[in-house]
């Protein structure tokens, strides 16, 4: 029964720190992006074709300088597809959201260390949004 309860802990604050990197991106706040990433993250994707590869020290510029999707009053589209569990301290969650007119899905990679969980690395798949 203990395992139980021990996996929903930690499902539950998986999903806790999931929705602040939502709340992060949609309010370009790196300072809520810096609650969630580990300082030694990696961020990667090879959407356009090419290798991206950045370190938290790069990407969080980025994130600073752009308009949030808030400001522009987009609404929100993002979700959590799955969360698997490789054991007590490592997670794979895949998500979706959007910036933009670019719809993301995210690859997370989770780890539990100094007492909570964190994305050590993000790929990603980008491609631009189709009208409904």
């Amino acid at each position: 029964m203990s395992a139980n309860i021990d996996h929903d802990n930690r499902f539950s604050a998986v999903t806790g720190l999931l929705g602040l990197y939502f709340d992060g991106l949609h309010h370009s706040d790196t300072s809520i992006l810096r609650q969630v990433f580990h300082p030694k993250a990696h961020y990667a994707t090879a959407s356009d074709g090419s290798l991206l590869e950045l370190d938290m020290a790069s990407y969080f510029p980025i994130v600073d300088k752009r308009p949030s999707p808030a400001s522009r009053g987009e609404a929100r589209a993002d979700r959590i597809l799955s969360i698997e569990f490789a054991g007590p301290v490592t997670a794979l969650a895949k998500v979706q959201c959007a910036i933009g007119e670019k719809s993301f899905t995210d690859f997370l990679s989770l780890i539990f260390v100094d007492d909570r969980w964190q994305i050590i690395a993000k790929v990603f798949h980008s491609d631009i949004r189709t009208a409904s």
